[in-house]
């Protein structure tokens, strides 16, 4: 395959201040190169180059540039490994583990400038490490998060999350709910509409198997049994269940939350629709913590981010854990269908 058309995707290097610089350096020794895509990291030079000092990590990168001219050029080089090197952090003032405007402003713009790439098809995907919400805020930024940000930058007006955990795919019916209103979230119309869209991902995207059905997770313990304990799966979920195979879907369910996550690992189901945040977030991040990812679909674009914090506790430390990063590198490739 000829440079030129060699798969990039954009890693922005999330807060400086946090494991990101350390985990995405750890990642890219860790993932083998190809003929068929390349890495483009946008991140604030001097720091990932402390970082990498500090830490006796490799700096991986055939080409470091600071415009999208010479990023231009080095793409067409042929390099694997570009360094799109900003300048943000007032590099003397900087420490580790804490909370900076400026950490939080390099952050936003590495992953204004990924999506820029992206939009000029100079990349196909972006792999997001964490950002620190606070740092955000302390750079004026309004949006809370990589999700939000995205969709105010793209204009999309409906995010999907999933999680991969291995072989475990996992969609969320709602995610940042309190309980009690997770609850009243679940009706008829709501869920039909989360799995006739989880349906649509998962029949246009490569990395799910097809030939097996998606499955609803319980609301209630035992399904409720037949009502004895709540209503939900009588009065929503079971029909928004039959109205979707009335459209054609393959869905089963619902099915209890202790056994449907076991039976989505063992390859029975296509992927699991979780009804609320913990009701998924325990079953992934149990089965393998370091390895559980989250795959933002309905963005013009794909979206893989490990599903950790900044963990300012142990930034610059040397000890994080890259194998999220690692995770989340394959998986863009794997949805994007080119294989790794």
């Amino acid at each position: 395959m000829s440079a030129h058309q060699r798969t990039y995707l954009a890693i922005p290097g999330g807060d400086p201040a946090g494991i990101g610089g350390e985990i995405l350096l750890k990642a890219l020794s860790r993932t083998p190169r190809s003929d068929d895509w390349g890495i483009i990291v946008i991140a604030d030079g001097p720091i990932l180059q402390k970082t990498a000092t500090d830490l006796g990590l490799p700096f991986d990168f055939d080409q470091v540039v600071d415009d999208s001219k010479a990023l231009k050029g080095a793409i067409e080089a042929g390099a694997q490994h570009i360094l799109y090197a900003l300048r943000v952090v007032d590099v003397p003032a900087f420490r580790f583990g804490t909370i900076r405007g400026d950490c939080g402003r390099a952050a936003y713009d590495a992953l204004k400038v990924a999506v820029t790439l992206v939009q000029q098809g100079m990349a196909k995907a972006i792999v997001t490490p964490p950002l620190h919400k606070e740092a955000l805020k302390a750079a004026g930024i309004d949006e809370i998060g990589h999700t939000e940000i995205l969709q105010t930058l793209t204009a999309s007006t409906k995010a999907v999350t999933m999680f991969d955990t291995l072989s475990l795919k996992i969609f969320f019916h709602s995610r940042h709910l309190s309980l009690r209103d997770a609850c009243d979230a679940v009706t008829r119309e709501s869920l039909l509409s989360t799995i006739a869209e989880c349906d649509r991902i998962t029949q246009r995207n490569a990395g799910f198997n097809r030939c097996l059905p998606l499955a609803v997770a319980a609301l209630n313990p035992h399904s409720s049994d037949g009502g004895l304990f709540g209503d939900e799966e009588t009065v929503h979920i079971i029909p928004a269940i039959e109205d979707a195979r009335a459209e054609g879907i393959d869905v089963i369910g619902p099915i209890g939350a202790d056994s449907v996550f076991y039976q989505a690992r063992m390859g029975r189901w296509r992927a699991v629709i979780s009804l609320y945040h913990d009701q998924g977030h325990i079953a992934a991040k149990t089965y393998d913590f370091n390895q559980t990812i989250s795959v933002t679909w309905g963005l013009p674009f794909l979206r893989t981010s490990v599903d950790h914090g900044t963990a300012f506790d142990i930034a610059g430390l040397g000890v994080a854990d890259e194998s999220g990063m690692v995770r989340a590198i394959q998986a863009a490739i794997e949805y994007l269908g080119e294989g790794i």
